[in-house]
């Protein structure tokens, strides 16, 4: 989801950087920050596959969810909470991260802040608002979009008064998911389908009813935008900060934090996850929006010392993931183009000819599509610096800067 350009990889990169000699450590710094982009796309579509895979499309996040109940519903929670919301929050520490970055490559580089990263803003807002009305219902770019209006002010500013942003968004979150925890035990959302409107437009419907169904139903699907922007400004911030404390060097200091991050995320909160993954209903919003962004925080430390542990030439699958990472943008706009064709009714129509064959076909469905794009991402970058989309975003973010150029 996240471009080279929204994480901040171009801002540092050694061959970027006029007068600047390569730098080994950094160098690393970004291929790390490039696999973990990488294992984020990766896990995003172990999440939406299984909406995309659903007879009743996205929606069913909604209405029908699954339950414990028998072996096939016991298979689905378990592997649904592999990823469900976890990986998303990956992605939104990233952006922090990537923020950070451009806060740096400016001061650096003597430039105003924030500059031409409000530009960046809007085209990350344009970006996700055509996901959305085009691909998907629950793209996560205009959410982003406006968290970075608020915290591109916020990068700066000195360490109490994040902290103090951070307490208070935090606290505004756990608000939040408690009362919608209670409105979903009071309504008994996850067994119903009467928001649907017309339930079977994506096991039948054109493409033009999906987009119908989009606008139509705008502030239902948005509704989730909205409700994160404390959660992701939390992360946002702490993605920032984990930069400066190093978080992604090869260091002792590193290793150390690191090691913090796995115990609190891989240790306290996976185990608690699995606890309200087969919590029922009620335990929803907690297993979606509260534990996965410390299980989140336990994947990024896992990860980042697993890749500064591999040494040697790189093998087949890391370069796969690496370059995932690079052309991270292009290949979830993929993932979920390829996942509608498979499985809506104006491409291949899976989702319903396949239902008797969850949670089984979801999974081959993702290692499909999956292993899809770790080859054409691949094949892609022998020729090109960047993925298809991100050279179109790179041309237009530096559009309005050639021609103040020349003015």
């Amino acid at each position: 989801m996240t471009t080279e350009s929204d994480t901040g990889a171009a801002a540092v990169h050694p061959s970027k950087e006029k007068g600047s000699a390569p730098s080994g450590t950094t160098s690393r710094r970004i291929e790390v920050l490039d696999i973990l982009r990488g294992v984020a796309i990766i896990g995003t579509l172990g999440t939406n596959v299984w909406l995309f895979t659903h007879p009743l499309g996205p929606p069913s996040l909604f209405f029908r969810m699954p339950s414990p109940d028998s072996l096939s519903g016991t298979v689905e929670v378990a592997l649904r909470s592999l990823s469900n919301g976890k990986f998303l929050a990956l992605l939104t520490i990233l952006f922090g991260v990537g923020l950070e970055l451009q806060y740096q490559s400016a001061l650096r580089r003597g430039r105003n802040w924030p500059g031409w990263y409000l530009w960046r803003a809007a085209l990350l807002f344009v970006e996700g608002a055509l996901h959305f009305i085009l691909v998907f219902e629950f793209d996560a770019l205009i959410g982003y979009a406006f968290t970075s209006l608020i915290v591109v002010y916020l990068v700066g500013r000195s360490d109490r008064c994040v902290h103090a942003w951070m307490i208070a968004m935090g606290a505004l979150h756990l608000l939040l998911v408690a009362a919608l925890s209670y409105a979903v035990v009071a309504t008994g959302t996850g067994s119903g389908s009467g928001g649907l409107g017309r339930a079977d437009v994506y096991a039948v419907g054109s493409y033009s009813d999906q987009i119908a169904l989009r606008l139509n139903r705008f502030l239902l699907y948005r509704i989730e935008a909205l409700f994160v922007i404390p959660m992701a400004i939390v992360l946002f911030l702490l993605g920032s900060r984990l930069l400066r404390a190093g978080a992604f060097e090869n260091s002792e200091r590193g290793a150390r934090l690191r090691r913090r991050l796995m115990i609190v995320g891989l240790g306290i909160g996976a185990p608690l996850n699995v606890l309200t993954a087969f919590g029922g209903p009620g335990w929803f919003v907690v297993d979606r929006y509260l534990l996965p962004p410390l299980v989140a925080f336990g994947l990024l430390g896992l990860v980042t010392t697993l890749a500064h542990r591999m040494t040697g030439e790189r093998g087949l699958l890391r370069r796969g993931v690496t370059a995932v990472g690079r052309t991270a943008l292009s290949c979830y706009v993929f993932q979920n183009l390829a996942a509608a064709t498979l499985c809506y009714g104006w491409g291949l129509g899976l989702a319903t000819e396949l239902g008797w064959a969850r949670p089984w076909w979801p999974v081959l469905a993702w290692a499909g599509i999956v292993t899809s794009f770790l080859v054409l991402s691949s094949l892609w970058l022998r020729k090109f610096s960047r993925g298809p989309l991100e050279l179109v975003w790179n041309w237009a973010y530096m559009a309005p800067q050639r021609l103040g150029g020349r003015t």
